[in-house]
């Protein structure tokens, strides 16, 4: 395992139900493949058995097992970015504990790597999400690659594959907030996507929220453009023309007609609608400079408590 050819990372949290299952389906299916591989599990703070779950997995196939214990909770992206620190594979693989995706379709991401592509994304096969969220999804990705040109059908899937190149230029970076399949796409030569398997939860609750799916998409928006900015710098300075404009008509209507009760409510109305963009505005600035604050204070990602792995042995 001193350089496998594939490294398959899974950041788990709280997943002590499902942990037993992905293990007798995704151990066999690596077996299968015929290339040398290593699995690197990050827990990422479980409350739940997981650690010792992963330790005894670990004691069962130390030769294929690495495991990346947190002291603490520090999030997905975060357990990812330390995977991606400890992993030592020419391919890797970031796959979820959950086995909404099937470890069997591993095979379909490096054979699409074997025809020369540097980055696989996946697309979900038969989603049943609501058509709401269809909706939302469909329109958050037309704004998301019309702002920052980052082509991903769809953003929410974890099974992707990554070359070796494109891990150590990740390692590199020191954002303490970003997407990383957005991020590996802006280093990609040759990225592509394939259709892969989707499941039900094998067991236990999805981790996902409404509030951590906005904030994923204030990431995206952020941190690799600032076309929001510019776009609202444009958009506030039309409504000020337009906010002069309509001073001086009022202003002139009032000469000449003299005053008009009536057109009061509608000034409350535009003066609300102008409060509204404001306001907006300034969270907007607001995410920007929360990221520059977060970056200047220069603190670790994460905190490793300890890592399981196989000692290798010393010459001599």
């Amino acid at each position: 395992m001193h350089n496998p050819e594939v490294s398959v990372v899974i950041p788990v949290y709280n997943e002590e139900a499902g942990l037993q299952t992905l293990f007798d389906r995704l151990y066999p299916a690596l077996d299968r493949l015929g290339r040398s591989y290593e699995i690197v599990f990050v827990n990422d703070g479980s409350k739940d058995k997981s650690p010792a779950i992963l330790r005894q997995q670990f004691q069962a196939r130390p030769d294929v097992t690495r495991v990346v214990l947190f002291n603490g909770n520090f999030g997905q992206h975060k357990a990812i970015l330390a995977g991606f620190a400890y992993c030592r594979g020419q391919r890797i693989i970031t796959l979820d504990a959950d086995l909404q995706n099937p470890p069997e379709d591993i095979t379909n991401l490096l054979a699409k790597m074997d025809e020369g592509y540097d980055y696989v994304g996946s697309i979900r096969r038969q989603r049943n999400d609501s058509l709401w969220r269809h909706v939302a999804s469909r329109g958050m990705n037309r704004l998301r690659e019309r702002i920052t040109k980052i082509k991903m059908t769809d953003q929410g899937c974890m099974m992707r594959a990554y070359d070796r190149r494109i891990i150590d230029a990740i390692n590199q970076c020191s954002e303490m907030n970003t997407f990383i399949p957005a991020l590996a796409f802006t280093f990609a030569q040759r990225p592509t996507e394939i259709i892969v398997g989707h499941e039900e939860r094998a067991a236990g609750e999805s981790k996902y929220s409404l509030y951590s799916l906005i904030r994923l998409n204030f990431d995206l928006m952020t941190g690799f453009s600032v076309v929001p900015l510019q776009l609202f710098s444009m958009l506030g300075m039309l409504i000020s023309l337009a906010s002069g404009a309509l001073v001086l008509y009022l202003a002139g209507r009032r000469l000449i007609l003299g005053p008009e009760e009536g057109g009061l409510f509608t000034l409350f109305g535009i003066a609300f609608f102008l409060i509204g963009i404001a306001l907006f505005g300034i969270g907007l600035l607001g995410e920007y400079i929360g990221r520059i604050y977060q970056e200047v204070r220069n603190r670790p990602r994460y905190i490793v408590q300890a890592v399981l792995e196989q000692q290798e042995p010393r010459n001599g």
